[in-house]
């Protein structure tokens, strides 16, 4: 799947609560970290959408991943829950 299909996966899933994640990778002063921050929360679709482009268009050096999750959920325990891994590639 391309990009666009893993955000319209996000932004069309059936939960009512869509998250937006920003993954990116930080200079620490002594190295540097990949960062993973939960950074926009909403139950209006369109809203979500919206950010997203707006988020993607004015940092294009993150990584952001839309997420439909349910409420009152432990959210480890879903097959796949809100996450972006950052891999030694990332620091290249």
């Amino acid at each position: 799947m391309e990009y666009a299909d893993y955000v319209r996966q996000g932004l069309e899933g059936e939960e009512q609560l869509k998250l937006i994640l920003c993954g990116s990778i930080q200079d620490m002063g002594s190295g540097r970290a990949g960062v993973v921050s939960v950074v926009y929360a909403t139950k209006n679709r369109d809203l979500a959408e919206q950010k997203i482009r707006t988020l993607a268009a004015a940092n294009p050096e993150h990584y952001y991943m839309v997420y439909s999750v349910p409420l009152d959920t432990d959210l480890t325990e879903l097959p796949h829950y809100p996450s972006i891994a950052v891999t030694e590639d990332d620091f290249r």
